[in-house]
């Protein structure tokens, strides 16, 4: 399906940042948006909150807006305004989704530990020796494998966005990511 000339002069208008063009984006395809993520957490058998349905809506705009609007640049006009964001939509909402499901298995296991360790005065301190130990590590690695673990691991960030903070090209991050982990593993296997 050819590109429809509203899309396009809404893409236009998106790009040259006119007055109330964003506004005018996101009313045309909030609905689009809301569906794909309705059918992507159906899809995986998961119940969204209304909450984490408008956090993920909230990351697909982000995704779109970041480095000024680069997808909606990269949108080459082969196929439909809408197929290319429910393309970008499921793919946004897909990885949201797997990082809750890992960061709810994570509480879970971290909600277990407490309750098993309950009345256990040490279990109080561990996590203090262990976050210790962790900076320690960090702290013995080159500044920017640091950075990097930093990044990812504890902020959360893709390499993209790793990338783009530390002005290095993003396919090298995922190597520098790697160095960094076996440099981490040398230092504490070396600390036994």
């Amino acid at each position: 399906m050819p590109l429809r000339s509203i899309d396009k002069q809404l893409v236009d208008r998106c790009l040259n940042h006119e007055p109330r063009a964003w506004n005018d984006f996101v009313d045309r395809y909030m609905g689009l948006i809301y569906h794909v993520i309705h059918h992507v957490s159906h899809a995986r058998s998961l119940v969204l909150s209304e909450e984490d349905i408008e956090d993920i809506a909230a990351e697909v705009f982000l995704a779109i807006v970041d480095d000024d609007y680069a997808i909606l640049r990269r949108f080459a006009g082969k196929s439909s305004l809408p197929t290319y964001l429910t393309v970008i939509s499921r793919r946004v909402c897909v990885k949201e989704v797997v990082k809750r499901q890992r960061n709810a298995k994570l509480g879970h296991a971290t909600a277990h530990r407490a309750a098993t360790d309950e009345g256990d005065s040490a279990s109080d301190v561990e996590p203090l020796m262990a976050a210790e130990e962790v900076q320690r590590i960090l702290d013995d690695l080159p500044d920017r494998e640091a950075q990097v673990i930093r990044l990812y691991h504890l902020k959360s960030l893709n390499y993209r966005q790793i990338g783009k903070q530390l002005g290095i090209p993003e396919n090298s991050v995922g190597p520098i990511l790697a160095k960094a982990r076996d440099l981490a593993r040398k230092t504490a296997t070396q600390r036994r």
